[in-house]
């Protein structure tokens, strides 16, 4: 197994990466691709199956975009991805490392996320099964996009993904749509009227459902009022009018229908506050275990000045907050911002401060001279990693640690080299947070040299 899930194989010296097989697999491939130095393929026939192979649990497996990785053993899994963390740092990084600790597992493998996104299509994808059994099936679906098309949608019976009731929703208001004659989503003309159902389940028992449509339809409100009989445990049941060429509505309003316009999720006595617009971690029993690492590695005593960047709802921060001295948290998303400061408030942190901005352009000389040099630094970047700047001027404080929490060892590896001038990793530790899927999660504590 390599980077993205897929498979490695080489013949006559060229390189040949597989999707859709398992180390140890038997096939017949197809070329889909060809570059200088590799191949891209598929399998078209199997001679034998691997012995890492198990029975993937999902009548969907295969089809859907999601869950690549169900066809092989929840163990062999987080082999696989402790290994592609320490292949990555090795390869790309080349730093000295530590012994890599062993992988932190996820504590649930299924219905672990709180936040699903289904979308709605007026011309459904159909299997090979369904297309070579005749029937005649009904096109119009609620589900998700197959692998590497934007415009095929899958319709999904049941999720593993998300905890009860969010198969329940999505299927009702797929069937009322159905009974109503309501228009599916057109993904190639951008055309119909609903659009997209996004489900959010708290870990505190609150739940969230944002509908998106193209436009107002005098359907739209007696379709809320469906919803909202026929699930009253919805805590927060919001719409969005979006006619723009992409799903994205962090620009757009959402309007609160029924319900408070956020909902709470929970962690060792902390509330956090959840909009419609909000960022928190997918698996919130695995952020728990990757904040509480995080925290370890920081190693606070009370008296600390810590940053955090890339604080985005202020959940790191807060979380830290109590054991440190003061907690300056610095975030590009301003509404992210706002969403930080209400966290503190609610539960009671005073030892907290925001910023919202560039991080390149708010960490500087200025920004420094007037919060003081920190002690700790904890940053929590997106998957394209921490801009230049920013690493150059996390060289200029020499804060005496650094906690590095990655989405993506590639380009942490990246950043931790060019940090190696004047940092040593002292620890690695790699968490699942997606369970039966290639991505893992890796916290690096640094130490100035």
């Amino acid at each position: 197994m390599v980077a993205e899930g897929k498979c490695l194989v080489r013949r006559e010296n060229l390189v040949i990466f597989v999707t859709q097989v398992a180390p140890g697999d038997v096939v017949d491939l197809r070329v889909t691709k060809a570059k200088k130095n590799f191949l891209e393929a598929v399998p078209t026939k199997f001679h034998k199956y691997s012995d890492l192979r198990v029975t993937p649990f999902c009548e969907h497996f295969g089809t859907c975009g999601g869950c690549k990785w169900q066809h092989l053993a929840y163990e062999t899994q987080l082999k696989f991805k402790h290994q592609q963390v320490a292949d990555t740092l090795q390869r790309i990084g080349k730093v000295a490392l530590p012994e890599i600790l062993p992988i932190q597992a996820s504590p649930d493998q299924t219905y672990y996320r709180n936040k699903l996104e289904y979308t709605f299509s007026h011309n459904g994808w159909l299997t090979n099964e369904q297309i070579a059994s005749g029937h005649n099936y009904e096109r119009r679906v609620l589900g998700f996009h197959t692998p590497a098309r934007f415009d095929k949608i899958l319709d999904i019976n049941h999720c593993w993904l998300q905890p009860d009731p969010s198969n329940q929703i999505r299927l009702a208001v797929r069937d009322y749509a159905l009974e109503h004659d309501l228009p599916f989503n057109n993904l190639v003309t951008q055309e119909g009227f609903l659009r997209n159902l996004i489900i959010r389940t708290a870990n505190s028992g609150d739940l969230m459902v944002i509908l998106q449509c193209y436009y107002a339809h005098d359907a739209l409100l007696p379709l809320l009022d469906f919803i909202y009989e026929r699930f009253p445990q919805i805590t927060s049941l919001n719409y969005v009018l979006n006619d723009k060429g992409n799903e994205t509505f962090h620009d757009l309003e959402v309007v609160c229908y029924k319900g408070e316009p956020y909902i709470h999720e929970e962690m060792e006595g902390l509330r956090f506050r959840v909009g419609p617009k909000s960022f928190y971690q997918t698996n919130s029993e695995g952020a728990y275990n990757l904040y509480k690492i995080t925290r370890e590695f920081a190693q606070l005593t009370g008296s600390e000045l810590v940053y955090d960047l890339y604080t985005g709802a202020g959940t790191i921060a807060n979380f830290v907050a109590r054991q440190a001295k003061h907690v300056v948290g610095v975030e590009y998303v301003e509404s992210a911002v706002k969403d930080a400061y209400i966290n503190s408030e609610i539960n009671g942190t005073t030892n907290t401060e925001f910023y919202a901005g560039d991080m390149k352009d708010v960490l500087n000389a200025e920004f420094i001279e007037k919060h003081g040099r920190p002690d700790v630094i904890i940053t929590d970047p997106p998957r394209a990693g921490m801009h230049p700047d920013v690493v150059s001027r996390l060289l200029e404080m020499r804060a005496p640690r650094i906690v590095y929490v990655s989405c993506n060892p590639g380009t942490q590896a990246r950043d931790l080299e060019l940090l190696d001038q004047a940092y040593k990793v002292v620890r690695v530790q790699p968490v699942d947070m997606f369970p039966h899927t290639h991505h893992v999660e890796n916290v690096v504590l640094l130490e100035l040299k």
